[in-house]
């Protein structure tokens, strides 16, 4: 369980250089109150931006620094879990971020990004999607359970049931299959070369055995066919080259073009905004008759000449435009042009390698028939030597499939694995085992709250939600006093999750304008009478307006004030 003991910051919002401190765990209800603007809310920004980096309402980060000191933006939240004492500090100009356990600061040798993925996954095991839906409930930049997408609904509720390992496993799965199988897609490869090589090796001693009487003539035929094909191959690539480099030179202008087509458009837009320019002063001219930074009368032959300036220019500038206008269209047409030869220089390119590769092969060829004249390649020993280099092949085949074989029942049971780690696996089944009791928990909640409705949820997180007559109705169909009674069964019921869990137990409640909004004197009641029963290990805030209404239901009163431009503690 997260025991939150202390919150404190400076140059937040609007506090000043002096640490605004606020004790988290010494009363089991707190009301906070103060008028609009004197920082009631802060504590829940305070909060998120320490833990998660991000505030709980929709400010921007730089919008956080106090503009008036402009500097030193400190937070710093103490919290115990189990044994350990715990100190996160984040801050701005200059920028902080720290972990302290035991009094001891966390190794910071890390990314930033790592050092919050640290402290999210391994010590709070809480992320800011989850903890706003145990932890706070806000009129301002939340959104509750029932409006979040499924995926999202469930996100959370892998949060608080700690399953969310199964997804890493999954991932980690994943990773693995898709090694095993470009490790089999590579020995499969590698047994395809195997077999060619087989099929090439036979074949040549086939030809080693039945062309063992050919005659020399023959083979020097052959030799010939081959280096006309070479000369041949070698004249068209003279061709080629050749017309390659003609049109290389041809599309020599490319940048330049290019060039001139940035600088002309730059120039069309400059004097597009002096066309502009003109018009707006012809305008003014139009609709005033008094000149606004003097208040003298502005006579009509000064208006008539002013104008017609300014009609004389844009006439000029007009036909400018459409001189530039011209130059850009022909640029535009020499540079389609240029890029039609660059695609015909790219087929020249891939003509000629090619033909060099044709050449390549060729000569390969002749070298060894030359060879087949320099030696007895076809005398009984050679074919001997050759069939032991085929059944050598053969055995590496035999390895590599064997090995291949190993690999596929891997990848078996690596898939069965990942069937089990699916959202449609284990975890369902696990969410399946806790459905009843979410649901038992909201319901037991909604009744507390005098709201008779029969809620449930299935094991895809959608609701479906029944009247006592058993008419059914959506969140969306509900009044905003009754989502939000909906909106704190949820909460209250991951609370309960998670404690029975212990995965994201915490003290800490926070409700912000909860009786403010929509909730009528009953629902107050109602809601007041619930926090009553959380227990001593449960320490609730309650942000509110009604300071007057509420004054007499709570242990403990924290009432903010403005002085001289800051918030401060009353």
């Amino acid at each position: 369980m997260i025991r939150f003991t202390k919150i404190k910051w400076k140059n937040f919002l609007s506090t000043g250089g002096q640490f605004t401190e606020v004790k988290l765990d010494e009363h089991q209800t707190t009301l906070v109150i103060g008028e609009n603007g004197a920082g009631k809310s802060t504590i829940l920004d305070a909060i998120c931006f320490t833990l998660f980096n991000k505030p709980f309402r929709s400010i921007n980060k730089p919008q956080l620094m106090n503009t008036i000191n402009g500097k030193n933006l400190v937070v710093e939240v103490e919290f115990y879990i189990g044994k350990k004492e715990y100190k996160i500090i984040r801050g701005m100009k200059p920028g902080i971020f720290e972990i302290y356990c035991n009094g001891d600061l966390l190794n910071q040798d890390a990314a930033a990004r790592d050092y919050q993925k640290y402290l999210e996954e391994h010590i709070l095991k809480l992320n800011y999607k989850s903890f706003t839906q145990i932890v706070i409930l806000g009129s301002a930049s939340f959104t509750p359970f029932m409006q979040l997408s499924l995926g999202n609904r469930r996100e959370i509720i892998e949060d608080i049931l700690d399953i969310q390992i199964f997804s890493v496993m999954n991932n980690v799965l994943k990773d693995k299959v898709v090694i095993l199988k470009d490790k089999i897609k590579e020995i499969d490869d590698k047994i395809e070369v195997g077999k060619h090589k087989v099929k090439v090796q036979q074949e040549y001693i086939n030809k080693l055995e039945t062309d063992k009487k050919r005659q020399e003539q023959d083979v020097q035929h052959k030799i010939s066919e081959t280096n006309q094909e070479i000369i041949a191959l070698s004249a068209e690539i003279e061709t080629l080259t050749a017309d390659y480099n003609t049109k290389e030179e041809s599309v020599s202008d490319y940048e330049d073009q290019y060039n001139k087509k940035t600088e002309l458009k730059s120039l069309y837009k400059k004097l597009t905004e002096r066309i502009n320019k003109a018009k707006c002063e012809i305008d003014f001219y139009h609709d005033n008759d008094n000149c606004p930074t003097c208040n003298q009368i502005i006579s009509e032959n000064v208006k008539t000449a002013t104008i017609g300036k300014h009609e004389t220019k844009i006439i000029e500038v007009s036909d400018a435009l459409n001189s530039i206008s011209d130059s850009i269209e022909t640029i535009e047409a020499r540079i389609t042009e240029i890029d039609v030869i660059k695609e015909e220089i790219f087929e020249l390119q891939t003509k000629i390698v090619k033909i060099n590769n044709s050449i390549i092969a060729s000569q390969n060829y002749a070298k060894k028939l030359m060879a087949d004249l320099d030696q007895d390649d076809t005398s009984d020993e050679k074919i001997l030597e050759e069939k032991a280099n085929l059944k050598a092949l053969a055995k590496d085949i035999v390895l590599i499939a064997n090995e291949r074989s190993v690999l596929n029942e891997d990848k078996f049971y690596h898939e069965a694995a990942g069937t089990l780690l699916k959202d449609t696996g284990i975890k369902t089944k696990i969410i399946k085992q806790y459905l009843p009791v979410i649901n038992k928990l909201v319901n037991k909640y909604l009744s507390s709250m005098d709201f008779f409705v029969h809620f449930e949820l299935d094991e895809t997180f959608n609701e479906t939600i029944k009247s006592r007559y058993r008419d059914e109705f959506s969140y969306a169909s509900f009044s905003e006093g009754e989502k939000q009674r909906i909106d704190l069964a949820l909460l209250f019921t991951w609370r309960t999750i998670a404690k029975m869990k212990n995965s994201a137990s915490t003290n800490l409640l926070l409700l912000d304008e909860v009786f403010d909004s929509s909730l009528d004197t009953n629902g107050t009641d109602y809601v007041m009478n619930l926090l009553n029963t959380l227990g001593e290990d449960t320490n609730v805030f309650v942000i509110s307006h009604k300071g007057d209404q509420l004054f007499d239901k709570f242990k403990n009163i924290i009432k903010f004030q403005k002085y001289q431009n800051f918030s401060r503690l009353a």
